[in-house]
């Protein structure tokens, strides 16, 4: 059953990028608001009861709000989505630090695109700004825990910003299906990296010439969530 999850995911993600792909809203009622539940799952049949499910929570929700169109589904959909951010962030940010190197690229990258799209949004200009800060944090915290969920945060920006490039007005011929491609994959690639224990530091070998008969203390399990 611990291997289910996954090809199920997959499943979910062909169903619900070919009825994006053939604007086949029967297909994507069915597939989307399947994507982040599987991962719970798979989450959970791993021991990880965490604000990283929590945050597939609040994207089951954005999820389903979003297959709704019109502004304030959007701005709906938005919120809960800032919810999965959030959530995301505190995950990541307890288990490790992000380097400033990371910090101060994702920090120029949050600021030059939204000088770049500010003329193009309108009444949504605010709420965007406010969302796009707490994504840039995400994706740049998650450059701390692993490389693959490091990857998996870049993804969950490049799909956002793509989104809010349609919202500006600037789009492309299969920019939906670009949107729902990497959200996919930023989702696989957080939940599989987060899933992945992190490797405990090896214990000291006991001093030389100790006392016969001495015994070593036991040492504690670490919390594989406290940074170290």
């Amino acid at each position: 059953m611990r291997r289910l999850p996954l090809p199920l995911f997959a499943v979910a993600a062909a169903v619900e990028l070919a009825g994006v792909a053939a604007d086949q809203r029967a297909l994507q009622w069915i597939a989307k608001p399947l994507l982040a539940p599987i991962l719970i799952w798979y989450l959970v049949s791993r021991g990880r009861r965490d604000a990283v499910t929590v945050a597939l929570m609040f994207a089951t929700a954005g999820d389903v709000v979003l297959l709704v169109p019109g502004r304030l589904p959007f701005l709906a959909g938005m919120a809960c989505f800032l919810g999965t951010q959030v959530c995301l962030l505190a995950a990541f940010l307890r288990r490790a630090r992000p380097r400033a190197v990371a910090v101060a690229g994702y920090a120029v990258l949050w600021a030059g695109l939204n000088a770049l799209l500010w003329g193009h949004l309108g009444a949504l200009r605010w709420p965007i700004l406010g969302y796009s800060m707490a994504l840039a944090a995400m994706a740049c915290a998650a450059t701390g825990v692993s490389a693959r969920v490091g990857l998996g945060g870049a993804l969950f920006l490049a799909s956002d910003l793509l989104i809010g490039a349609g919202a500006a007005g600037l789009d492309f011929a299969g920019r939906d299906v670009v949107v729902m491609a990497t959200y996919a994959a930023a989702l696989a690639l957080i939940a599989t990296g987060w899933a992945c224990p992190v490797p405990e530091r090896a214990a000291a070998p006991p001093p030389r010439g100790g006392a016969a008969g001495a015994t070593v203390a036991p040492v504690p399990p670490q919390d594989p969530l406290r940074r170290r």
